[in-house]
């Protein structure tokens, strides 16, 4: 009996870590479902002024509504759409008159020109966001062919000279055809704690059926012995 102990507790503690780890992986899905609904929530509320000063950490997501003109400066953000393929997101400063943020006009085909920013004074609604598309990996923009390869909030106020502020276009009172507006939704943020917790209490799963195979053959063994 004494030659299972040692085999036994470890396997025991080892299904029991695998276990726990599944069991967290559950709690933080139930948080991240939560936290979905409320971004839901607030990217749905009705809109607000633009703050004077919006920050990400108190503004990401906020619905806004402001009224300028779309200059005619843009850069193209290449990007993938599911089911559709490549495009360009296009991406112009937005004169309100007394400041100057950025507009999320929409994506087109990678096919076609750039239609003409409309003259007229417009009003927008959307929302704010402070993309999170850039990493070490990214290349630098060809500003040559004016294509970027993500949104980089910071490198693209720089590059026009204005706030680093971004609203992603919801509505607008102008044709921008054949961009079309892509609005700010909380399916595109990752929610994988199910896939984690599915493969912690598979693991455990594991665990558990090695330990017990591994436990028979010792008591066949010394059975047989």
């Amino acid at each position: 009996m004494g030659r299972i102990v040692l085999p036994l507790g470890f396997g025991l503690i080892g299904f029991g870590i695998l276990l726990s780890l599944g069991l967290w992986q559950m709690q933080r899905l139930t948080w991240k479902e939560g936290v979905l609904a409320e971004i839901s929530a607030r990217i749905s509320d009705a809109p607000v002024d633009l703050p004077v000063s919006p920050t990400a950490e108190v503004d990401q997501y906020l619905a806004v509504t402001a009224a300028g003109t779309v200059l005619p400066d843009m850069l193209r953000v290449l990007v993938s759409q599911k089911g559709i393929g490549a495009g360009y997101r296009i991406v112009s400063p937005f004169d309100l008159g007394d400041r100057v943020v950025l507009l999320d006009r929409g994506i087109m085909p990678v096919a076609g020109a750039v239609p003409d920013a409309p003259t007229e004074r417009v009003v927008v609604t959307g929302n704010l966001l402070w993309p999170d598309e850039i990493d070490g990996f990214t290349p630098d923009p060809d500003l040559e062919k004016n294509i970027w390869f993500g949104r980089d909030l910071a490198a693209m106020a720089d590059h026009f000279g204005t706030e680093p502020v971004l609203i992603v276009l919801r509505e607008s009172a102008f044709d921008d055809a054949p961009i079309r507006p892509v609005p700010v939704g909380a399916t595109g943020i990752p929610n994988d704690h199910l896939g984690y917790a599915i493969t912690w209490f598979s693991l455990a799963l594991v665990w558990a059926g090695m330990t017990g195979f591994f436990l028979w053959r010792m008591t066949r063994q010394r059975t047989e012995g």
